[in-house]
């Protein structure tokens, strides 16, 4: 073997870093800190590594946070304080409850619609198995909560334990509005309760307000258009208002992080110019990945990386080694299967669409790939390691 014949692929670690607090130096310390894990640990940058921060650290530092009175006076300017129809809202006590709160302070009553049997991104509300044996039709049934409750009984989420239904009623008459609660899965379902409506999904809040407004709303909003502007002084999202958001206190919501293309960009210069090395940074939140048993799809950002250099832009443009193995140069084996297959790599072409030895990657944005590898890295929880850095992703088979 060739001494200088590299035998390790992408290597992933989760660099820690102290408790970020808001007006902190990101630059300083996610670069001091990816540095001092080097020297530490033993290992040295090299070209095209990506050093990624969790969209939380990033939204922390920027102190972009607002109040469940701030998103009420919002709520009641945009959609009137009377009766409001809320669609489609994911099953979250972190993401969603304390939005709700603050929606259901700044009107008089809500029409709570809940998707079934799960939310947008797969929490589930009723079991398959039950919708299967109650001869109900999830596409074209409107459920009033005594049809529901009748025809599926007390569901509980399978993980956390609530029922979402009575946990979100509860939230809104605790802000001292009146609350009613239906099942569909069309969003005109909602014109027979309110034409004044705020649509909280998160993918496919384009379409849902596109339909609401050809079907006669009068008033509609999504998530994304309340808090897209400080109320205040307090922190916003122009691009996404409550989209991103999570739960800080029991009265306030850390929101997705402002613009943070400069705060890339300022990392990735900072690392040139202590080490030389050209590395490719990006703000990354929720991967883009559905869990096997509780069928739940982890994106509830309204994107997995809102800010990225611009080497991150794009797609893998990859060769399947197993096809060019099982049938290009199946009559090969040892040193010529590989020579073979290294020139195969070298010689491939920028745009490999259509080719039959590229099926099977993966044509995802590099970003949202990258990203949900961060996000499995770093967790939600206590690992204090909002920074991960990512070496060799962008190698191949000949280097």
């Amino acid at each position: 073997m060739k001494e200088y014949e590299r035998r390790v692929g992408t290597v992933v670690r989760g660099i820690r870093m102290p408790i970020i607090r808001e007006g902190d130096d990101l630059v300083e310390i996610v670069t001091t800190g990816v540095l001092e894990a080097a020297e530490f640990e033993g290992f040295s940058l090299r070209d095209r590594d990506v050093i990624a921060m969790t969209e939380s650290i990033v939204a922390r530092a920027q102190g972009n946070y607002c109040t469940v009175d701030d998103i009420a006076a919002d709520v009641r300017e945009k959609l009137g304080g009377e009766t409001v129809g809320v669609i489609f809202p994911i099953l979250s006590r972190n993401r969603f409850a304390i939005c709700l709160r603050g929606i259901a302070r700044g009107c008089k009553k809500v029409v709570l619609m809940l998707s079934y049997p799960s939310d947008e991104v797969g929490n589930s509300l009723v079991p398959l198995d039950k919708i299967d044996a109650s001869g109900v039709n999830p596409y074209s049934d409107v459920l009033s909560l005594e049809q529901y409750r009748a025809a599926f009984g007390v569901n509980k989420h399978e993980f956390t334990g609530v029922d979402y239904v009575d946990y979100y009623a509860d939230l809104v008459r605790e802000e001292g509005a009146e609350v009613e609660i239906v099942f569909a899965n069309h969003a005109q379902a909602i014109l027979a309760y309110t034409d004044h409506v705020l649509n909280c999904d998160i993918h496919t809040r384009d379409r849902t307000k596109r339909i609401l407004l050809e079907a006669g709303a009068a008033v509609v909003c999504s998530l994304s258009d309340i808090m897209n502007a400080p109320r205040n002084g307090s922190g916003y999202n122009d691009q996404y208002g409550l989209l991103g958001s999570n739960k800080s206190t029991e009265e306030k919501v850390k929101l997705f992080p402002q613009d943070s293309k400069d705060l890339v960009l300022a990392v990735q210069e900072k690392i040139l110019q202590e080490t030389g090395k050209q590395v490719e940074v990006m703000v990354y939140g929720d991967g883009a990945f559905k869990d096997p048993q509780g069928k739940i799809w982890e994106l509830a950002d309204p994107v997995v990386s809102p800010a990225f250099t611009d080497g991150l832009i794009g797609t893998p443009n990859e060769l399947k080694l197993k096809y060019l193995a099982d049938n290009d140069y199946k009559h090969l084996s040892g040193e010529e299967l590989k020579n073979a297959i290294s020139e195969s790599i070298l010689a491939k072409g920028s745009d490999l669409v259509g080719n039959m030895a590229s099926q099977g990657t993966t044509p995802r944005q590099l970003t949202d790939l990258i990203g949900s590898l961060c996000d499995l890295t770093s967790g939600s929880g206590d690992k204090g390691t909002p920074v991960v850095l990512v070496q060799g992703y962008f190698d191949n088979f000949t280097h």
